[in-house]
Parts: structure tokens; sequence; C-alpha cells
């Protein structure tokens, strides 16, 4: 079967419900593969990393989606994040990203590891509260710990936390490789609630600044709106509120089930003789919460593994591919956290891409699992499922709809 059949099937149901077969169907025919006259697919973890760094590859920004695609800005849905650091090149890009890097500094994620555990305690002590009775791990734990601790860096009040899940949900359907119109116009609908949402808190902060990064950010855009439009700060702040707990949400809820299906990994952890940030980084490789995302050549004289990329070229990276590729992992379909111990190191997974747009909260979303994770099974050592765990029909955001569990036997 042909590399364009096998990526079909890949971005529909076959594709939501379990990517790896045919990530190997497509790995067989090789690491960089041609879907059309401008398309190419990746599999290789060298080739994707190949591409993340290149300077010669970029992202579909908002002016080439704009030539691409004729209703692009008809669509807030589709246009809320061009102005973002997601979704722009060089120079803009580094311009926003120096603005936005120095609150995630491995220093400064350090430094929130006890702000994280009282966080997570405090979940813990909520979930208790369920008793007996079913609970949807994702929304009562795995969700609200992300957005609870993003929403405290920008400085979004507590009381409005509750309305970003739905929100993101619609939003990010955006960032799939299909859309329907149904999905389409509800995200419409979320970009319009987000940008309202952020001009008003952007207005209140500039009238009452406060020690959050939504006040810093507003007095760099009004010192100097060539450093950052009120445009990209909104942008900027929808982009870190919804990337700031859509992955690790997601995350939560893989390494959940991962964890349903190995109990002798469960006790491990539980026990402390199981280091949970490699358990996380092999959950990050194993099955990550991104599984794709995509770049373009920006002009003519790219290569990729000895292939020319004519300009305007899309480049489709699966990282979830990647982060299976036996050319840099043994035994890739095996889950074992041990690849990330003291004594075997096999590299990072692409988990977070690479490159000038690696994910700027990689290692807070590191530290949240690696926190929540072994905490969540202390506190409830009988912690099981309650019900089968319904699949997102999504395949560039992987993760769960709903986890039910019971914490019968908790103490």
């Amino acid at each position: 079967m042909d590399a364009t059949t096998i990526v079909g099937e890949l971005l529909g149901p076959a594709g939501w419900r379990d990517p790896y077969p045919l990530y190997e169907r497509l790995r067989a025919l090789g690491p960089v593969l041609p879907v059309d006259d401008f398309l190419l697919v990746v599999t290789g973890r060298t080739e994707a990393d190949e591409v993340l760094r290149a300077p010669g590859a970029g992202v579909l920004d908002g002016r080439l989606r704009a030539e691409f695609e004729p209703d692009f800005l008809d669509h807030p849905g589709k246009y809320l994040l061009a102005p973002s650091v997601l979704q722009r090149n060089a120079p803009d890009h580094a311009r926003m990203r120096s603005l936005i890097a120095s609150v995630f500094t491995p220093r400064r994620v350090a430094a929130l590891a006890p702000a994280v555990g009282a966080a997570v305690d405090g979940l813990l002590d909520r979930l208790a509260g369920h008793g007996e009775e079913p609970v949807d791990f994702l929304d009562a734990f795995a969700f609200r710990l992300p957005i609870g601790v993003i929403c405290e860096l920008l400085g979004v009040p507590a009381a409005d936390r509750h309305l970003f899940r739905p929100l993101a949900a619609d939003l990010t359907a955006t960032l799939e490789t299909v859309i329907g119109d149904r999905e389409l116009a509800a995200a419409d609908r979320a970009a319009e609630q987000l940008t309202d949402y952020f001009d008003t808190l952007t207005a209140e902060r500039r009238a009452d600044p406060r020690d959050d990064l939504v006040s810093a950010l507003v007095a760099t855009a009004d010192a100097d709106p060539q450093r950052l439009s009120h445009r990209e700060l909104v942008a900027n702040l929808a982009l870190l509120l919804i990337a700031g707990f859509e992955t690790t949400g997601n995350l939560l809820g893989n390494a959940l089930v991962r964890l349903f299906e190995d109990p002798g990994t469960a006790d491990a952890l539980r026990r402390g003789e199981l280091d949970p940030a490699a358990f996380t980084e092999e959950v990050l490789r194993h099955d990550p919460p991104v599984q794709l995302t995509s770049r373009i050549a920006l002009a003519d004289g790219l290569t990729l593994a000895g292939r020319p990329v004519p300009r305007h070229t899309g480049v489709l990276l699966l990282l979830g591919a990647a982060n299976r590729d036996p050319r840099h992992y043994q035994q890739p379909d095996r889950f074992d956290p041990g690849r990330f111990g003291p004594d075997r190191r096999e590299g990072r997974p692409l988990a977070f891409g690479g490159g000038p747009h690696y994910c700027l909260g990689a290692e807070l979303a590191r530290l949240e699992a690696a926190t929540a994770l072994p905490a969540l099974l202390r506190r409830f050592p009988a912690l099981a499922p309650a019900g089968p765990a319904a699949r997102r029909d999504r395949l560039v955001l992987r993760g769960h709809r709903t986890l039910p569990v019971t914490l019968a036997g908790r103490r």
C-alpha cells in the first residue's frame, strides 16, 4: 500500500483510535515519504529532528495560510493564534518568545515545585470527597491541575478557570489536519469568547497592574507596540493558557491508562522504586499527547535525508512514529521507563518538538506529571477504572474525552 493511502487512513477514525500500526506501515516504506507533489511525511526520529532544527523549514504562518486557504480570514478559530509564537517565523517568533521564555526557564520551573505539590494535594483532597462514586479523572484532576497552575502564572482569576477546558477543546480542533463545518463553527465561537475575555482582562490589568504575566506583557505592549502589538498580546495569552493545560491534561490521562494496564509499574511508582521523571518521559515517548506537527519549506535549497525539498513543500512530522523509531530506541513498542534511568539514556523523545519552536512549557508539564502521578497512587492505592476510557476523535492532540475511575480503598 502506498504512503498516500496510509496517510489517508491515519487522518481518519483508524488513526484516532490507534495510529501506531499505521505508523509502522509507513515506516516500512522509509523514513521520509512523498504523499503528493507538495507534501512529505516523516517517520524517522533523526529526520524529524533535522526538520525541526532546519533554518529553511518554518511554520505555516498567517500570511501563507491566507494565501493557501481562501477562507482563513473568515474564521476566528483559524486566525486567533496566527499572531502568536506558535504560528510565526523569524524574526517575529524570536522577538515574542524572548518576552515569554523567562517565565519557563528550568530554574523558575524548579522553583514552582512546592506550589505544584500544594495544588496536587488540594485536588487529591477534593477527589477524596467523591467517596465510592465513580468520577471522571480528566474533569476532576487531570485538567484541573494544569489549568490552575498556568492560570496562577498568567494571573487569571480563580473564579474564571472553569471556562477554559470546553473553549480549548473547541478551539484546538483547528490544529487538526481535518476539521468539519460543525467543529469549525464551534472553534470560531470559542475564539471570539477567548478574544473577548483577554481583551477585558488586559484592560483590567492596564488599570490595576499585578505581579503576574498578563500585567507584565500589557506593560510591554503599551510601552512599545513594535515589540508586542495588542493582537499579538491576546494571541499569546490564549496560546499560553490553552497549551498550558491541553498537553499536560492529556499526558496525565494517557499515563493513568498505562498504569491501569501495567499494575507492576503502578506499584513501583507508588512505592518510590521507579523514578517518576523516567516514567513520565517514557509516557511522552510511548504515547505522547502531541502526535504530529508540520513545517513548510520557506525557500528553495532545503534538503531532507538527501532529498531536495522545493519551496512551499509541506512536511508532516509524525512525532508519535519518530518516538518509536527502532534505529533510535531499543524495542520501541515496549513500554520501558528504565530506558530513561541513570544507566540507560536513549535520548529524550520529540514529544515537545525541537528547534526554535520547542515547547516553552515542556519542563512545567514534566514537573506536573512527575509530581501528580506518584501522589495520586499513594493517596488512592486501590484506584481503578470504573468503565472504559473514551478516546477523543483527534490525532494531533491524542487523549481521552472521559476517563472514569473509582477511588475505592482510599486512605
